[in-house]
């Protein structure tokens, strides 16, 4: 029941840079006339330097370079704001849902709060400080991250793999420090919402739903609680919870015994959330009541979900090892992707969640890794996914670093994770909690392999019981991937990121991987000519070699050091592998490079169907990009779909048609099933050339099982366009399979697009790469 009044909008910013006696207060700033211009709040700097014509767009050309200047910079917001008279006697508060990253803010010449941390909400109680019925000031200063942190401890076995070591002790998301996939953009800014709090004397603080077990037709669901009251005796007090899903509902009522309390109930014939394709992700509109003699004083209402979302793990090498995920005690198979950050500059982020949201649903994905480079996504995403069914795994933010040991950093870690998961735990969308991305596997090529040097008590310590504290019920997991102490000098673990040479798709390290589940693994492909055009210069569209600009966008940091592998190289060499040549001209080698990522992609999750459940899912890398780059993503930053997410959205059906890759003459032809209907399925599979059916019947479809429905012979190295197709009930899909040795013709397989293309499901090639 608490009120709030937003400060989003305009504000006056003032910048300048950090060297010398610095200003102490805005008073100071205004003296030293330092330059000031309108500020957007949600916002970045960079964005209101864009706006006012201070600097060009960072996104364009070799533009990102002119501000790295600004990492050193101090910067000043400031505005006027109401508190109406009516609320006197009110506790206010000031709530900051993002605020990068080092801030101090004033009240009418008055401090009251600071922040250290971008990725968490920060509320400062400012009662005092405020005027009722009149004009209120605040300020916020906003220090130089990169100053901010020069006089921490760095011990030589700390490191960032992109060597940037301040990092490690900015929460910050890691991508913003340069990254494959990012550019360095070292913002600041208030980049989430800000708002007044009035909050009242008795009021809930937490309230948490945990489904304990489900036996037989009931749920038994446990929930604990946390109100703060000014009342002097606290029997007076009672809650009531009631929850509705359609013409389903439960009720429970009970008195308090102390302003921390909880207690456990049965459902009886819940529905239940499931896994997209698994069911229905049904969820339950809850209400929560605290009452004071009878009479409600506070309510909270959100929607949760009645399931049990379990891992089942062995972390031991080869067949030994397991990695599975159970719903409601049956398997899924997990297809998804990697969401990276919406956008370089988060305050943009919101406005571009809906459409980015979308693909997951129309790719037909039912997991998504939250991967630990990025910031915490923020209510809006998880209702999302739990509506449509999209379980999430969620790292906490930190990646491809060793990071510091100390009290001081665990303790801000310690605080970190706690908001995050006290914030989202009750979506029931959250499969589990990862530690980081990456960082077991950094100690193994760092070659930190002794018992004492490997040691990382934030994941094997803080992380785990942060967790167990505030979300006892949920799945933690060290690191993605987890290699357990007692395993020595070997990545063979059941979760791996499969990203190995990054040569032929159909190469060894694909074809023979040991992973029981791929959390990560992607292939280069080139935007749209049209999206192109958008960030590369005139000049400077064509040729790729030795392109500066190119390289800015691939994403090298030309003005420290280049990688010591050309990402843009690297795409072309995967092009030269499948058709034998670089195509000559921007057009073509952008559909030789979509063509190259389309079957890659759609190839990496076959190998992985085709193996259930020996393999038991696949995360690929990833869905949207973060700013106009040369990437692994299937649809590049202005939205435009490359021939990939065509591709993948037909192998991701739950229902699927697929061919195995040669053995002993033939290949064999399997349908897969990735969910609980069973029925009666119709297939058939053609020559692309010549319509001669090759292989046709009828199989009975087995529920979350696959079932080989024949095969066909041919020459290893005959090249061949398979198409599969298939009808259950009223859905009629497609697939297709190419056979042979590389190097194809490519204007063969251009050929062979144009029937491609007109599958059921159907797209168009050229919307795709011109």
């Amino acid at each position: 029941m608490n009120q709030s009044m937003t400060l989003n909008g305009k504000w006056k910013l003032y910048y300048g840079l950090e060297e010398g006696e610095m200003p102490a207060v805005l008073a100071d700033v205004k003296a030293r006339n330092w330059p000031a211009v309108e500020a957007s709040v949600p916002g970045n700097v960079e964005l209101d330097l864009v706006r006012a014509g201070v600097e060009n767009d960072p996104y364009l050309g070799q533009n990102l370079y002119h501000f790295s200047k600004y990492e050193y910079y101090q910067w000043w917001f400031e505005r006027d704001f109401q508190i109406s008279e009516d609320l006197q006697g009110k506790n206010i508060a000031i709530k900051l849902h993002g605020l990068d990253t080092f801030g101090t803010i004033w009240i009418n010449d008055t401090l009251v709060g600071t922040t250290d941390n971008m990725m968490i909400e920060h509320e400062c109680d400012i009662t005092p400080y405020v005027r009722f019925g009149e004009s209120n000031h605040i300020a916020i200063r906003i220090e130089s991250a990169m100053n901010k942190i020069r006089d921490k401890d760095f011990p030589v076995n700390l490191c960032m793999s992109e060597r940037h070591d301040e990092l490690v002790w900015l929460r910050k998301p890691p991508h913003s420090f340069g990254w494959d996939i990012a550019p360095r953009l070292l913002s600041a800014g208030i980049w989430r919402d800000i708002e007044i709090i009035v909050n009242e004397k008795t009021r809930l603080t937490e309230v948490y739903y945990a489904t304990q077990q489900l036996q037989g037709n009931s749920a038994q669901m446990a929930v604990r609680y946390r109100f703060t009251t000014d009342k002097t005796y606290l029997n007076d007090f009672s809650i009531r919870i009631r929850g509705v899903c359609g013409e389903h509902s439960f009720e429970h009522e009970a008195n308090t015994k102390f302003v921390s309390d909880g207690f456990s109930f049965d459902v009886p014939n819940p529905k239940l959330w499931w896994p997209k394709g698994y069911g229905d992700a049904s969820l339950y509109e809850v209400t929560f009541v605290l009452l004071y003699k009878g009479q409600p004083v506070d309510s909270r209402t959100e929607n949760i979900g009645i399931r049990i979302l379990e891992l089942k793990t062995a972390f031991e090498l080869g067949d030994a090892g397991e990695f599975q995920i159970i719903a409601n005690g049956i398997p899924i198979f997990a297809k998804g992707t990697n969401w990276v950050p919406l956008d370089a500059l988060h305050s943009r982020d919101k406005e571009r969640l809906p459409q980015a949201h979308d693909l997951l649903e129309d790719l037909g994905c039912n997991i998504v890794r939250c991967w630990g480079g990025n910031v915490y996504e923020d209510h809006e995403f998880f209702d999302l996914c739990d509506r449509r069914g999209i379980m999430v795994w969620q790292d906490f933010a930190m990646a491809c670093a060793i990071y510091p040991q100390s009290e001081e950093f665990a303790d801000m870690i310690r605080k970190e994770a706690i908001s995050i998961v006290k914030k989202m735990r009750n979506h029931p969308s959250i499969l589990l909690w990862a530690g980081d991305n990456e960082i077991d596997q950094l100690y193994y090529h760092k070659g930190y392999v002794l018992p004492h040097a490997r040691n990382n008590r934030i994941s094997r310590e803080v992380l785990p019981n942060v967790v167990g504290s505030h979300d006892p019920f949920r799945t933690y997991l060290h690191s993605s991937p987890y290699i357990p102490e007692h395993i020595i000098g070997d990545l063979n673990v059941p979760e791996q990121h499969n990203w190995g040479p990054r040569d032929y798709f159909k190469g060894d390290f694909y074809k023979h991987t040991t992973a029981h589940f791929i959390s990560e693994i992607g292939y280069h492909g080139c935007p749209a000519v049209s999206s192109i055009k958008k960030f590369i210069s005139p000049d400077q569209l064509w040729p790729y070699s030795n392109n500066d600009e190119w390289d800015t966008h691939n994403t090298e940091y030309i003005p420290f050091e280049k990688r010591y592998y050309n990402r843009n190289e690297l795409m072309a060499s995967q092009v030269e592998i499948l058709f034998g040549h670089v195509p000559d001209t921007l057009e073509e080698f952008a559909l030789a490079s979509q063509i190259s990522q389309a079957e890659a992609k759609k190839f990496f999750v076959e190998m992985v169907r085709l193996r259930k459940w020996r393999r038991t899912g696949v995360i690929w890398w990833n869905a949207l990009d973060c700013w106009p780059q040369f990437s692994d993503a299937v649809v590049d930053y202005y939205f435009n779909k490359k021939l990939a997410y065509h591709y993948l959205k037909r192998v991701q059906a739950p229902v699927c048609l697929m061919m195995s890759e040669i053995e002993n003459w033939h290949h064999k032809v399997i349908l897969g099933n990735d969910s609980l209907e069973t029925g009666l399925v119709t297939y058939h599979v053609e020559d692309g050339d010549t319509g001669e059916i090759l292989l046709q019947g009828q199989v009975m479809m087995k529920a979350n099982e696959n079932v080989e429905v024949g095969s066909i012979k041919t020459l290893e190295g005959k090249k061949r366009l398979y198409l599969l197709k298939w009808n259950f009930n009223t859905t009629e899909g497609a697939n297709h399979y190419i056979s042979g040795l590389v190097p194809f013709d490519i204007n063969q397989y251009k050929n062979w697009l144009k029937t491609i293309e007109a599958l059921p499901g159907a797209f168009s090639s050229d919307e795709c790469y011109l």
